[in-house]
């Protein structure tokens, strides 16, 4: 054991540790205004509470569970979901209770609130919740299993120096996740501002706009790659990308012959899940699963570039969802002769070039914003592990 340091079970280090409401909160619930606030596990992040779509509970029902009302300095710990996220409750929000999340309330003689909401974040934290959920398939952490989380403990002083030193990159990063919804927001309102119009049922747009079915400026592209054509994918947010940054096991067979060829300036989207929006504009010449479906823009008609931020807005998702074939959405697909019959209304070639520009520049920034943000996550965690295990010393 480092000198001058202790290690003690959550139980012992707190005067309570609990759970908030579990059995029917619903039957509590109000209208904002006419009850108490209640966290879910929604309001919790890592050292910050997430002010927005808050429930309420009624008087009546807040005073019946009275056990659960928060105060300042308690820690809060999701059980489901994102299982050992805690935070520490502000002074604005005592008087809350809590659904379904551990709430522990530190002794104030031998754990700072913030060293232990930091504590259980790490990477030691976190370990302990993963091998303790009471359900798999749930992801779900119970108060028992942190009761029972061991806690390196060096003495007050040091505990608040860590503090300290951890929230100043908790401040940075909180700057950078600020940032990157401010983008998201202007992306967004350009978004729909730009493809709204290109809806059938949008009226007012300017009569230089020409109505097209998506079969009049798409062609699909059946072809096989040969054969050393690199194996690519397509995802949600990274659109196409090489199958090897995928980061999951490869299941794709041996048998190549069947795949299809992509190419520079070519759409793919997953048959499966275009009504998800799962497509992207490929930069790369490669292979893809059958699975997908391959278009090639005509540039008369439209811009690659420009479809490819279309196919992500919210009308356009919708119609995808609406022509897709199949009885569930586990079978749902939109094959091209579907994907061809879909409406929309298209500005001339320059406005999609000068629209396509500045959704390209948001889409760049964003993507800036988000490296400078894992960095900033990854340094901290390495920060926690080095701090919080003694490994690395601080002088109160």
């Amino acid at each position: 054991m480092i000198e001058g340091w202790k290690q003690k079970p959550v139980e012992e280090i707190c005067e309570r540790v609990s759970v908030g409401i579990v059995i029917k909160p619903s039957q509590y619930y109000v209208d904002e205004g006419q009850g108490v606030r209640a966290f879910r596990s929604a309001n919790v992040a890592e050292n910050r509470i997430v002010d927005e779509n808050w429930v309420y509970l009624s008087p009546e029902g807040h005073a019946a569970n009275a056990k659960s009302c928060l105060r300042t300095g308690d820690v809060l710990v999701v059980r489901s979901g994102a299982p050992g996220t805690a935070c520490v409750v502000t002074p604005e929000f005592q008087g809350s209770n809590c659904i379904d999340v551990v709430f522990a309330r530190p002794n104030p003689k031998a754990v700072l609130p913030e060293y232990l909401a930091e504590y259980t974040n790490s990477a030691v934290g976190k370990q302990h919740v993963l091998g303790n959920k009471g359900g798999l398939a749930l992801q779900h952490f119970n108060v028992g299993a942190y009761k029972e989380m061991l806690v390196l403990l060096p003495p007050l002083p040091e505990q608040r120096k860590i503090v300290e030193i951890l929230r100043t990159w908790d401040e940075a990063i909180e700057k950078l996740e600020a940032l990157r919804a401010a983008n998201e927001g202007r992306y967004k309102a350009l978004a729909r501002r730009f493809f709204d119009p290109c809806h059938p049922t949008f009226h007012g747009r300017p009569n230089t706009w020409r109505e097209f079915e998506l079969g009049d400026v798409f062609r699909e592209r059946n072809q096989s790659g040969e054969e050393h054509d690199r194996l690519l994918s397509i995802t949600m947010n990274g659109g196409v990308i090489d199958r090897d940054d995928v980061g999951r096991k490869d299941t794709s067979t041996d048998d190549k012959s069947k795949y299809k060829l992509i190419l520079p300036g070519d759409i793919g989207y997953n048959t499966m899940r275009m009504w998800q929006g799962v497509s992207g504009l490929s930069t790369l010449r490669g292979i893809i699963s059958p699975a997908y479906t391959v278009v090639t823009p005509i540039h008369a008609r439209i811009l690659g570039r420009y479809a490819a931020h279309l196919f992500k807005s919210r009308r356009m998702v919708f119609d995808f969802e609406r022509y897709s074939q199949g009885l569930t959405s586990d079978t749902w697909n939109l094959k091209f002769p579907a994907f061809s019959k879909i409406r929309v209304f298209l500005p001339p070639i320059d406005d999609q070039e000068k629209q396509a520009d500045l959704l390209d520049a948001l889409t760049a920034e964003g993507v800036v914003i988000g490296k400078q943000l894992e960095a900033l996550t990854r340094q901290k965690r390495g920060l926690m592990q080095k701090l919080l295990t003694g490994e690395w010393r601080v002088s109160p």
